[in-house]
């Protein structure tokens, strides 16, 4: 088969941003998007505000951007439109991999045949997705660099998954891990990592065998964390949690926004691009999941290792031209204010220990999380958490 490329601007820029409706009181998830979307009518389900699997989830899209404040911007919007519709609904948004403390089995799947397949084929793991993510749209201009480019973020999946990480409660528990989301998502058949294609003919021959055997019915259907979206010309960045604010979602577009733009770049100067073995990809994956920022990471095809949060800065410096280039310093300097504070699952345990653990501990952290998307940024977990929606 033959899988068309579609044209796009170099280093356009695109946001999607899952977020969860949940009680202003409780904090327990609410199952209202379809009379959300109903409410906001077709204008903004054609452009920013988009039903997702959930019925307690509404996905929160810009347009195609050339800066990640102008995504940031729409996302804004979108939000804002939202929060007018939810107010007299008594429901707020939360931003997070997981809900602390919701069960699974209770949550509702929204009315529509392809949701519907994946909870019939996957079953447990299907009606376990209870889980949010953001996803990062990069243009690329040439899809002879679109593989490159997608084997060389694999070196970065540590890094995306370490600072994005918000997942540590499940089910009323904490897991141990910083993202409980990574696991339970890649759960699902074509979830996960993905194949270290190096012809665009691979890709397709994948396709061609997938839609034969019936695991698919179109390419979008290809849940990798790092995918082609040959439907919009962009190499597609899934692998991040759900974060609770804009700022912190925009530092993590900025990052992905600059790496996809340098590999371009070391493309075009016919320079070597990093690359990585694909069980050093699958461990950095599984550290970062469960280890979060206190991760010793793999550096690349040698075996090196380093702390995660020693090797940022180095990385940060590396793409500080990339980002004035393509207006999102600032952005991508907030990086370190992650680092700084904590990572969202950081913050979400210091919050639930400051007030005792225990359900009361876990609705102070859904109170905390609505706080940061209220507040545009991440805030410092001793002045979070006192009631469950603020």
């Amino acid at each position: 088969m033959v899988l068309e490329f579609e044209t796009s601007r170099r280093s356009s820029v695109g946001l999607e941003w899952e977020l969860a409706l949940v009680d202003a009181d409780s904090g327990i998830l609410r199952q209202v998007a379809p009379a959300v979307m109903a409410e906001l009518g077709p204008d903004a389900r054609a452009r920013h505000v988009k039903p997702e699997f959930l019925r307690n989830t509404v996905e929160i899209v810009s347009d195609v951007c050339d800066t990640v404040p102008g995504a940031i911007a729409d996302l804004e919007n979108g939000v804002a439109r939202v929060q007018e519709v939810i107010r007299p609904m008594r429901a707020e948004l939360m931003g997070s991999g997981t809900h602390p403390f919701a069960p699974w089995s209770q949550q509702q799947v929204t009315d529509k045949e392809r949701y519907a397949t994946v909870v019939d084929r996957a079953q447990v793991w299907g009606r376990q997705q209870v889980v949010y993510g953001v996803h990062m749209h990069v243009g690329v201009e040439d899809r002879a660099k679109v593989l490159p480019i997608v084997r060389s973020l694999l070196v970065y999946v540590a890094h995306l998954q370490a600072l994005s990480a918000s997942s540590p409660y499940w089910d009323a528990a904490d897991t141990g891990y910083a993202s409980m989301r990574a696991l339970i998502f890649q759960q699902l058949p074509t979830a996960g990592l993905p194949y270290q294609f190096t012809e665009w003919a691979e890709l397709e021959r994948y396709t061609a065998d997938m839609l034969k055997t019936g695991v698919i019915d179109d390419f979008t259907e290809v849940r990798w964390d790092i995918r082609p979206a040959p439907h919009f010309g962009t190499v597609e960045v899934r692998i991040c949690d759900g974060t609770s604010n804009v700022a912190e979602l925009a530092s993590l577009g900025a990052l992905v926004h600059c790496l996809v733009e340098h590999f371009s770049t070391l493309l075009d100067e016919g320079r070597a691009l990093p690359t990585m073995p694909r069980w050093y990809v699958h461990e950095n994956k599984w550290r970062a999941a469960r280890y979060g920022m206190d991760a010793i990471i793999i550096l690349d095809a040698d075996g090196n290792e380093e702390l995660i949060t020693d090797a940022l800065p180095r990385l940060l410096e590396e793409l500080a031209p990339v980002a004035e280039r393509l207006g999102c310093a600032a952005e991508l300097d907030g990086i370190r204010e992650i680092v700084r504070l904590g990572a969202s699952y950081q913050r979400q345990r210091a919050v639930a220990a400051a007030h005792g653990g225990g359900q009361r501990g876990l609705e102070a952290v859904v109170g905390a999380l609505v706080a940061e998307l209220h507040a545009g940024r991440p805030l410092d977990p001793s002045v979070l958490g006192r009631g469950a929606a603020t």
